[in-house]
């Protein structure tokens, strides 16, 4: 997700007496005010952990990461396991678990699925407020029985993810996962909770085609790039073919077979 939104009026609050070190912490570490009456969000701490609130009359719920219940644990028990279609994309076979990186990481729901499938996962996520939101998320689900070898399998890198690619030290990843966000002109795309308290905060990926390169540069076995069903093919080169669901499809820019390991 792109970076934008640090001057949008963002403070961080406790939210009972017990949190304000934890509150003190996060201003210090992202550069926020802990006192803001002209706020349009609040990024509070408290029992549950970290969350994102915006301000208003007509806001929407808060939202934070939490891979332990709700959408993640029924997706995890429920979702259809290696059938899914983003299992699907990304390669994911009898014998074979590719090692994905994610560079759009966002809020982790798909790289939780495929680090559940059994994929070891590198996540990138460059809006330094959702990247704590994901970090925290991330530090509770390791403390659940349930879900933390899962969560052993997820990594995350903060920072650009175009600078990260073409700097890339060790292994290549072999999949490299791409869900840029869309510049949507239809406001009943818009209707997820998360998009609407996202969108004035990071914008459009609109360095998408450059993402896309880099991705192609670095992965060894694919690209994958998830977009909304009818949307336009990513500026650069075609995929080679795409799976298409109800609401979205995944575009697949091979470059070499994944195969079962030995």
């Amino acid at each position: 997700m792109a970076e934008q939104g640090q001057g949008a009026g963002i403070r961080v609050e406790a939210m009972s007496a017990p949190f304000h070190s934890q509150a003190q912490a996060w201003s210090q570490r992202l550069g926020l005010p802990l006192v803001d009456d002209a706020a349009a969000f609040a990024l509070q701490v408290g029992a549950e952990g970290l969350q994102l609130q915006q301000l208003g009359p007509q806001a929407p719920g808060a939202v934070r990461v939490d891979f332990v219940e709700g959408q993640a644990a029924h997706r995890r028990l429920f979702g259809g396991g290696s059938g899914q279609m983003i299992a699907k994309a990304v390669g994911i076979a009898q014998g074979v678990r590719p090692r994905v990186l994610d560079a759009t990481a966002g809020l982790g729901k798909d790289a939780f699925v495929l680090a559940s499938l059994g994929c070891q996962m590198t996540l990138i996520e460059r809006q330094p407020l959702i990247a704590a939101l994901l970090e925290d998320g991330l530090a509770r689900g390791r403390s659940d029985a349930e879900v933390a070898s899962i969560i052993e399998r997820m990594h995350l890198l903060t920072g650009n993810a175009i600078a990260h690619m073409g700097g890339w030290q060790g292994e290549a990843p072999q999949v490299i996962y791409l869900d840029p966000m869309f510049p949507h002109r239809d406001k009943s795309a818009l209707v997820k909770k998360e998009m609407r308290v996202f969108r004035p905060l990071v914008g459009d990926d609109l360095d998408a085609p450059a993402l896309l390169e880099a991705a192609l540069a670095l992965a060894s076995h694919r690209v994958v790039v998830k977009r909304p069903r009818k949307a336009p093919i990513i500026d650069g080169p075609k995929p080679s073919h795409s799976l298409e669901g109800k609401s979205s499809r995944y575009d697949i820019y091979p470059k070499k077979a994944l195969k079962p390991q030995a």
